[in-house]
């Protein structure tokens, strides 16, 4: 059996659960054509079918990683784009940083 996305959720002590499940809902409320899905395990988002971020809990450090799709990135000769992740730490005991998630 494949574990499901809830699964993952609820299997999550508090505080990490409710903060992974706001930071989902965050990101989905942002644009109706956001995809939530598993993906390596984690929570995965895509736009488009581009990759977009994923939310990640490694031990107690809470992650929220954004990714720039090498297919929107500008090509150049002899180069071959690789995706690119930026990842932010999130404190699930304090307010959410919102701007600089939606940013």
């Amino acid at each position: 059996m494949i574990p499901t996305l809830e699964a993952y959720y609820a299997s999550k002590p508090e505080p990490y659960q409710s903060c992974l499940l706001a930071l989902k809902d965050i990101i989905l409320r942002t644009n109706a054509g956001i995809c939530h899905e598993r993906k390596f395990q984690i929570p995965f988002f895509t736009y488009k079918g581009k990759k977009l971020g994923y939310l990640w809990l490694n031990g107690k450090k809470l992650m929220v990683g954004f990714c720039w799709d090498k297919s929107l990135q500008e090509v150049i000769p002899n180069v071959k784009p690789k995706d690119k992740y930026e990842s932010i730490r999130i404190d699930p005991n304090a307010d959410i940083p919102i701007d600089i998630i939606l940013g």
